[in-house]
């Protein structure tokens, strides 16, 4: 699906925080809206598609002439389906705003009548099952445009545009077709006709450009499976580049019709671009339409659109690139079968934009882990799965969708290992009865289960369908002779999940050397016990950031006899900007040494806090500290509580 984002990285400046990634958060919910106008001006029709599933599109060719100057389009689209069954007529998705012209089968003009957005077409005889046939229209009309800007006229630097994105629902405002889940269309050719003084940029490869009378006709040529809503088009005033993506056996150029005021950022966002494209090649296996072309086509919208082959950005930020080429593999090759499964979608292409700075850029990886993680749990209820995709916030939920959509990715590869986790995905985007076409989510549960030989049954009823989060409550203690004693509590933040079965890792250290001991916590309370070489002084919950969960708590036991005071401990905002408060909880008066520790183990800062029965809100300001995890402490003589903190 499109993402909405602001400008994140240039070659110049490599600065990056949580506040930009929430900006993603914030441009999802931008797209929300944009559903909810595409909602209303359908009369608030369900999230289904109108056109009846008794044929298969087989093939269409499209002729379009437009202006980016006149808000106007003239088409020709010629059909080629096969009935799935004996037929009379046949049901298509079209705009009531547009003129239908005529529609001509062998030869002769159809009769067909119009009810609201469905354009019914009546054949002079019924049809057979399974034999190929053709159908063309011709229609002409001001289009109407909705959701995020099915068809679009404006401008950039005084010069026209005119822009396509028909996702989810608005292929119809421009062009007649089938635009439901369950039917891609095997190939199509593009014929856009527009003033020679414009380029137009389109789907698969360019085959020519006429130019006759002042107007100029580009051929776009593409022989892949498609769905209705990835097919768009672009006009305006472009410059075109190229860059080579170079594998070991290939070569994939990359082709850029970019504003001629933005060529510079182009060049550099492209540039970056191309070690991405090789990273989810190696990862997930080659492009998947080599044989063709990758693109970016600028477009008038703040974010971008993953349009097989050509996507249409706003910008050449390193996310939104990165988003928008993953989306090839995860959207295009393999496309969600339906909107409750959207996070095969966007939570792949959400992930595949964190494995860049995994596997790229590690100095964020952290970052970027801590933030997802603090988005998912922003809210104690909602499930990956969509329950209601009639409800537009639910459909594009930044935090459940998205983030922890994404997350969920995160735990497979925690829980499965990375040998077993990417050689599943590998699997599932290779594998031939999904490939270019649909798959719904039992379909990569298949393939996750089939390569990693574990039962994933609990862990997709716990965090696809289950709603929340855990909160751990880890306690733990030593003695002379170094053995030390865990035990990990947990509670659950909605009811649907009464317990998160996952692996735990714990980090025991101290000044000179580490451990990473992996719990295998399977009920809350459980006790673990971990003989060491080494005394430890300091007890890491999920070093490396795995799990989804808040409101962890570390807890050191020390044997002074005394009985332990009830604590709670939360920090707000987390991530933050060098200024936080504490929110912490007791029943007992407290004084407390507070300190920070940086993640190379140096002390950053210090202080004495103290706390009152029930809750305290305390400010602390640490002074301008570097970005980075740091390990925010506090203690007396017999109560010792570790938090992560995320400083941007």
């Amino acid at each position: 699906m499109r993402l909405f984002l602001l400008w994140l990285f240039s070659s110049a400046s490599l600065s990056l925080n949580a506040q930009h990634f929430g900006s993603l958060d914030e441009l999802a919910d931008q797209e929300k809206q944009a559903w909810i106008q595409s909602i209303q001006h359908a009369q608030n029709r369900d999230f289904q598609n109108s056109a009846d599933n008794r044929s298969d599109v087989r093939y269409c060719r499209m002729h379009w002439t437009v202006d980016p100057a006149v808000r106007y389009i003239t088409g020709e689209v010629m059909t080629v389906f096969e009935p799935t069954e004996s037929v009379a007529s046949l049901d298509f998705d079209f705009s009531e705003v547009l003129s239908m012209d005529s529609i001509v089968f062998h030869g002769q003009k159809l009769s067909f009548f119009r009810s609201g957005n469905i354009l019914t077409v009546q054949f002079p005889a019924a049809l057979p099952a399974l034999l190929p046939d053709s159908l063309t229209f011709f229609y002409q009309g001001i289009p109407v445009s909705t959701g995020f800007g099915s068809f679009e006229t404006n401008n950039h630097e005084g010069a026209p545009i005119l822009w396509t994105l028909s996702e989810p629902y608005g292929a119809m405002e421009w062009w007649p077709c089938k635009q439901a889940l369950n039917d891609k269309i095997d190939s199509v050719d593009l014929f856009i006709t527009c003033p020679s003084s414009y380029k137009a940029a389109g789907n698969g490869v360019l085959r020519s450009e006429t130019q006759a009378g002042g107007w100029t006709t580009a051929h776009w040529k593409h022989r892949f499976p498609i769905p209705a809503y990835l097919i768009a088009i672009a006009v305006t005033n472009y410059t075109v580049f190229s860059v080579p993506a170079v594998f070991e056996n290939d070569t994939t150029h990359i082709i850029n019709y970019v504003y001629p005021e933005k060529l510079a950022d182009a060049q550099i966002g492209v540039a970056e671009n191309v070690d991405v494209m090789l990273l989810f090649s190696e990862l997930f296996g080659s492009y998947p339409f080599q044989s063709e072309k990758y693109g970016h086509a600028q477009f008038g919208w703040g974010g971008g659109m993953e349009h097989q082959t050509m996507s249409f950005v706003g910008n050449f930020g390193y996310d939104l690139l990165a988003h928008e080429l993953a989306h090839q593999w995860f959207g295009n090759k393999i496309t969600c079968g339906s909107w409750e499964d959207i996070w095969l979608n966007e939570g792949f292409a959400t992930y595949l934009t964190g494995l860049c700075y995994n596997f790229l850029r590690p100095q964020y990886w952290n970052i970027y882990k801590a933030d997802r993680i603090s988005k998912s749990t922003a809210q104690p209820d909602g499930s990956v799965w969509v329950d209601d995709t009639t409800s537009v916030s639910r459909v594009f939920s930044s935090r459940l969708s998205y983030a922890k959509g994404s997350m969920l990715l995160h735990m497979l590869r925690w829980k499965m290992g990375d040998g077993a986790f990417f050689q599943a995905v590998r699997n599932y985007i290779n594998d031939p009865a999904l490939a270019f076409g649909y798959a719904r989510t039992q379909d990569l549960k298949a393939n996750l289960e089939a390569a990693s030989s574990q039962n994933l049954d609990e862990f997709f009823a716990d965090w696809f369908y289950g709603q929340g989060y855990p909160s751990y409550d880890i306690k733990w203690s030593k003695t002379p002779e170094n053995l030390v004693k865990i035990m990990v509590g947990q509670t659950s933040s909605h009811p649907s999940v009464s317990f998160f079965e996952m692996p735990v890792a714990v980090k025991l250290v101290n000044g000179m050397q580490d451990t990473t001991v992996i719990l295998n916590h399977t009920f809350s309370g459980q006790e673990f016990t971990v003989q060491l070489g080494f005394a430890p002084t300091e007890l890491i919950f999920d070093p490396d950031l795995w799990l989804v969960s808040r409101n962890n708590l570390v807890q050191e036991v020390l044997s002074t006899g005394e009985p332990l005071p009830e604590v709670s401990l939360d920090i707000l905002p987390n991530p933050a900007h060098q200024l936080f408060t504490l929110r912490l909880k007791t029943t007992d008066n407290l004084s407390l040494r507070l300190t920070l520790w940086a993640a190379d183990g140096k002390l950053a800062h210090e202080e004495q806090v103290s706390a009152a029965p029930g809750t305290n809100e305390l400010p602390v300001a640490p002074g301008p500290l570097p970005a980075g995890r740091y390990t925010l402490r506090l203690e007396n003589r017999q109560w010792l509580a570790e938090r992560v903190l995320i400083l941007h």
